[in-house]
């Protein structure tokens, strides 16, 4: 079993849900990147979003793209990103999920790609600009190799188009909770507790919420209603504002530990047995 099933089954298994931080690679330097993940796990983070910079990131706010320009300057790419993997398989087995435009996957080649990312222990996928339709060889090649592609769902998605994706997505359904780009307040939480009521519905499959969450009020709010909560530009954005500060680490595990607790709250999990079984 992958790790992001093994995960999601022992959360459900004890009525408790998944916090998953995004980070960039290469931010503010690939070291610094092993260093992130490890004091991340430390702080209770269930598994680990991993960014590979692009040069044109067309669903990122300004946080993410300068994040990636950072990295960019380092020369950073996807095989970088599969050391640092590499690397940190020798020290931790947390769930390690790259979020990539297609662009690069298509350069390295799709079953070069599957292939290394297995052999270096990539767990999962998100690929943001690659509609499912038009993904049939990425679909066979992570088949191939146990990694999990993990499709994105927004509150614009008609039922239909739902089904199709839970039908096809694997891990997790990644539900974008407001249309338009990371970082983005999320102002309406009652929208997207009856958009997942939908979801329920259509599929068991466990669902995780992004996009304008950046606290941990937020993050418990959310965790009430969904299996998982991404927060991504708000640990980005105080990497950036520590980037040069030695304790960088420490500073994102703290703040991480803070989310964690926020998700695992107690009204969370009576909010769990309360409701659907997720």
């Amino acid at each position: 079993m992958n790790r992001i099933d093994q995960v999601f089954q022992q959360l459900r298994s004890k009525k408790e849900k998944a916090l998953i931080p995004y980070i960039m690679a290469g931010d503010p330097f690939l070291e610094r990147t092993e260093e992130l993940v490890l004091a991340m796990e430390r702080a209770g983070a269930d598994i680990v979003e991993l960014g590979v910079p692009f040069s044109d990131p067309i669903a990122d706010g300004p946080v993410i793209q300068r994040a990636g320009q950072r990295a960019l300057k380092w020369k950073t790419a996807l095989r970088d990103v599969f050391r640092v993997v590499s690397d940190l398989r020798g020290k931790s087995q947390i769930p390690l999920v790259l979020m990539t435009y297609y662009n690069p996957i298509f350069r390295f080649g799709i079953d070069k790609v599957f292939k290394e990312a297995a052999a270096c222990g990539v767990d999962g996928f998100i690929i943001p600009d690659l509609p499912p339709e038009e993904g049939g060889e990425v679909t066979k090649e992570a088949r191939l190799h146990g990694i999990r592609w993990i499709l994105l769902a927004a509150p614009t998605t008609p039922p239909g188009r739902l089904r199709t994706l839970f039908r096809q997505t694997e891990g997790f359904l990644y539900y974008v909770s407001l249309t338009g780009i990371t970082g983005a307040p999320l102002k309406d939480f009652s929208e997207v507790g009856s958009r997942l009521s939908v979801l329920r519905r259509i599929s068991n499959k466990p669902v995780a919420v992004g996009f304008g969450v950046s606290t941990p009020d937020q993050a418990r709010e959310v965790a009430a209603m969904a299996d998982g909560v991404i927060v991504g530009s708000a640990i980005v954005r105080l990497i950036e504002e520590h980037l040069d500060d030695s304790d960088l680490p420490r500073v994102i595990e703290g703040f991480v530990r803070q989310l964690k607790d926020a998700v695992t709250d107690r009204r969370v999990r009576t909010s769990a047995r309360a409701g659907s079984g997720s």
